[in-house]
């Protein structure tokens, strides 16, 4: 018997075949190798910058400046009695979270088709590193939001947290969910559509702008409260809000919308994204 015929192989690479061959217990196996990707994609963004990590308090800074004045000196948009900076802020860094891990994800077959065609593993390593870097940014830009907090608390100003805060990791858990769907599946339609990757910053501007966060949802005419329920990050924002500042209109069948929408997206995405890793090396 020859010694080909006595290995005992750990592990097999087999093609995959199907819509729902999925192995998402393979990530877990792979975690290091997340984390690896963790690590490249929060220090590739500025190294060799001048400001460097500063960049992470800077553009949320100067984004709440732009709206303070243009929304609510000069167009006068009511925050519900609630310190300006601070409504805006709120908004600003949730909605940072979300859009940075659907705009990041949506190019992750493009970008990485380099690795993709030489090495294999769980492809969806690379987008969920990418959500999780995030994180770490979103966790520096919340810390500024306390500090803000603080100030106005110690001044005197009409906020105070709400008991909804345990509920926070699965908002921040939501908000990363619907990224991912998303990016995942304007990844998986961009290997053959290169054209939709142009709209993906587009897009995302207009849908802040549907998003409660440079006015309150109680600003929205009672007769179009109805189309807030199709989209999925107005209730998270307005409750994300709500968490912090105890002002917000959190509405139950809004919520249960949303999430019922993260997971349909999210289950759409993996799913696509699985399907098109099999044959993307041809189109790229």
């Amino acid at each position: 018997m020859s010694d080909e015929e006595n290995i005992e192989w750990t592990s097999v690479i087999s093609p995959a075949s199907g819509w729902f061959d999925i192995h998402l217990s393979e990530l877990w196996r792979y975690r290091d190798l997340i984390m690896l990707f963790v690590r490249r994609d929060f220090v590739s963004v500025y190294k060799q910058t001048i400001l460097g990590p500063l960049w992470f308090l800077i553009q949320p800074l100067f984004t709440t400046l732009v709206f303070t004045v243009i929304f609510g000196k000069v167009a006068k948009i009511s925050t519900d009695g609630l310190p300006q900076p601070l409504f805006y802020l709120s908004g600003i860094v949730g909605w940072t979270y979300f859009s940075n891990c659907l705009n990041k994800t949506s190019n992750t077959f493009a970008g990485n088709a380099h690795i993709f065609g030489k090495v294999w593993f769980p492809r969806l390593t690379v987008p969920i590193s990418i959500v999780i870097s995030n994180l770490i940014t979103f966790g520096i830009q919340l810390l500024l939001f306390f500090c803000f907090y603080a100030y106005f608390y110690l001044i005197g100003a009409n906020i105070s947290f709400n008991k909804m805060i345990v509920f926070l990791p699965l908002l921040v858990l939501q908000m990363a969910a619907l990224g991912l769907g998303f990016g995942i599946i304007v990844s998986s339609l961009t290997t053959k559509y290169r054209d939709l990757a142009q709209l993906v910053g587009f897009g995302l501007q207009l849908w802040m702008y549907v998003t409660p966060i440079v006015y309150p949802m109680s600003q929205v005419p009672q007769k179009w409260q109805w189309l807030i329920a199709f989209n999925p990050m107005a209730p998270i924002i307005e409750s994300f809000r709500y968490t912090f500042l105890g002002s917000g209109t959190v509405n139950g069948f809004q919520i249960g919308m949303s999430i019922v929408t993260t997971f349909l997206v999210l289950f759409t995405g993996i799913v696509l994204y699985s399907r098109t890793e099999k044959s993307f090396m041809d189109t790229v």
